[in-house]
């Protein structure tokens, strides 16, 4: 899925899931789901999913499910495959909780995780390289950077989506790469999967220019097995200037000094203009039940006004916020939402969990980590798994591990780590070989705000190790939080930011100040030791006597060889 924030005005979500399922019949759907948020911003979730039986799978009949990814996952034994592309920062606190629960959202940069067919540890991990490097060359990323060192196997963080109960051996293997820039060259092979391939349906909207000037977007790949049975379904950017409200009553209103009234009124938009094209009718390939699955739909007041293109049929459904649109198949599709006045707000609900980490500390040596957890609700305590990846050179001290629990009424108390984790797994890194692995299982009182710490050390790097960009930082891959809640059918996920670790780095112009300083003092040396040893020093009146001298003797010599040349006077023998 990718989620994708159009400057102030839109926000969007596009989400891919491809299923590889043993059932016998093959279909396909593709849904656009939109939904205006707060702050002049625009939900968008674009969901594409497609069937197809194990047979034509295993014999490599591919008709909806894409052969180049097939391949691959044939080739690397893979059972489940989930990938994720990332980039900005989903607000919960103004836009409510994450699309899709978290389950198809990733950290920042690139994310994949899997469940391998191998017989040891040895041969998975054969097999998840090659997997790596194949993704690599298919989405043009840096997938084939996942090497040990950023290979972790976490044990509770995650759990298949598929049905794996004919698979004998499965090894889980998940690596990250928080510096990925996810950008168009990893759209257009995405593109490449879907059967219409951005030629017609709800794809066709996809324009790299608009899509990428979102405040937060997050682009899905999953790949899983199932039962026969049917299955159902960046930072935010500042208002420009010209979009300000200014409440001129101020004394120190001027072109300069804005102070900005909230808007009364929500901001019009059309899928033409956040998208700068219309839906291109529907996909021909959509299964013959796609009338029972509208194509498009739109959140937002049923009060409201909204605008539809001819042909399409419109079905309001009786939560009064929630209206669907069925798309004639060859004809434009465009939504306009006039701009009108605010009576009723779509009701966002409250996240689960509110969770923060930051690097604390001072200094090049030592450091710290802290991590906050809060829990909204007033009734129940949040369970949850907390799994981390840490590079090798950061190393943790856990025994310094320290919770402290904040209850709503400011009443701060330092608590055992043994209250608030009941478990822990922990891997510890080896240098240059792999990183450090850490999964907590943590509960959350109600209305509480839990925050963690821990210690570390840095490591001092090999100076061939350092990146050219050394002194902007490395990147630690977010941490991945699981909600343990019987009560959710799909699993729920939030992800942190992704953070810059600050190492001691060498000051790499000293070699260069160093050559440069020394050819200068050789050269100076040398200069003067030359001059000394092939120059004669005499005084003033002797080097200008001697200099004459030696000019009148030439130019007499030259005028006697003329003379004797032209009087053709010989030389005598005697």
């Amino acid at each position: 899925m990718t989620v994708l924030s159009l400057l102030t005005l839109p926000l969007l979500a596009l989400a891919l899931t491809l299923w590889s399922s043993p059932v016998l019949a093959s279909d396909y759907h593709e849904q656009l789901f939109l939904q205006p948020l707060p702050q002049s911003s625009l939900l968008a979730s674009f969901n594409f999913r497609g069937n197809t039986s194990q047979q034509s799978f295993e014999h490599q009949h591919f008709r909806y499910f894409p052969r180049a990814l097939g391949q691959i996952i044939q080739h690397a034994h893979t059972r489940e495959l989930h990938l994720r592309f990332t980039t900005g920062r989903w607000d919960a606190q103004s836009w409510g909780p994450r699309p899709w629960n978290g389950g198809k959202e990733g950290g920042t940069g690139v994310e994949l995780w899997a469940w391998i067919d191998a017989p040891g540890d040895e041969e998975a991990f054969s097999k998840w390289v090659s997997l790596t490097q194949s993704l690599s060359g298919l989405f043009c990323a840096s997938l084939n950077f996942v090497d040990s060192t950023r290979t972790t196997r976490p044990v509770v963080s995650f759990e298949p989506a598929g049905d794996h109960t004919a698979a004998s051996q499965l090894h889980f293997l998940h690596g990250t790469l928080p510096g990925e820039v996810v950008c168009t060259e990893n759209l257009t092979p995405f593109l490449k999967l879907l059967p219409c391939k951005g030629k017609a349906g709800i794809s066709t909207l996809f324009d790299g220019h608009k899509l990428f000037d979102a405040s937060w977007q997050s682009m899905s790949v999953d790949v899983r097995p199932v039962c026969p049975r049917k299955e159902t379904n960046m930072i935010p950017r500042p208002v420009r200037n010209e979009d300000l409200v200014c409440d001129t009553s101020k004394p120190y209103n001027s072109e300069e000094t804005c102070y900005p009234l909230e808007k009364t009124t929500e901001t019009a938009w059309s899928l033409n203009e956040i998208f700068g094209r219309t839906i291109n009718g529907v996909c021909p390939l959509a299964g013959s039940d796609g009338a029972s699955e509208p194509t498009v739909c739109l959140r937002t007041p049923h009060e409201r006004g909204v605008l539809a293109a001819e042909g399409a049929i419109e079905t309001k459904k009786g939560d009064g916020f929630t209206r669907c649109y069925n798309l004639a198949p060859s004809q434009p599709f465009d939504l306009l939402i006039p701009e009108q006045p605010v009576h009723t707000q779509v009701p966002l609900d409250e996240p689960i969990l509110h969770a923060e980490r930051t690097i604390v500390g001072h200094g090049q040596e030592r450091g710290g980590m802290r991590i906050i957890f809060g829990n909204p609700s007033n009734a129940s305590a949040v369970d949850f798994i907390y799994f981390e990846t840490l590079p090798w050179f950061l190393r943790p001290y856990i025994h310094t591990l320290r919770a402290t629990i904040t209850g709503r009424d400011g009443m701060r108390r330092e608590v055992a780590a043994s209250e608030i984790i009941k478990e822990t797994f922990y891997r510890p890194a080896i240098d240059r070989e792999r990183g450090t692995q850490l999964e907590l299982a943590l509960s959350v009182p109600a209305a509480s705000t839990v925050t963690l710490t821990y210690d570390f050390e840095k490591a001092i790097l090999r100076y061939t190790e350092y990146p050219p960009d050394a002194n902007r930082g490395f990147n630690v891959a977010p941490a991945v939080i699981r909600i343990l809640d019987p009560a959710q059918r799909a699993p729920l996920y939030l992800r942190s930011t992704s953070l810059l670790l600050p190492l001691p780095t060498p000051d790499f112009s000293m070699p260069y100040n160093v050559i440069i300083l020394t050819s200068t003092v050789i050269a100076l040396a040398f200069g003067t030791i030359f001059n000394i040893m092939v120059r004669r020093v005499v005084s003033l009146d002797e080097a200008a006597a001697l200099g004459a001298q030696t000019l009148k003797g030439r130019l007499l010599g030259k005028v006697v060889a003329l003379r004797d040349r032209f009087k053709g006077k010989g030389t005598k023998v005697e």
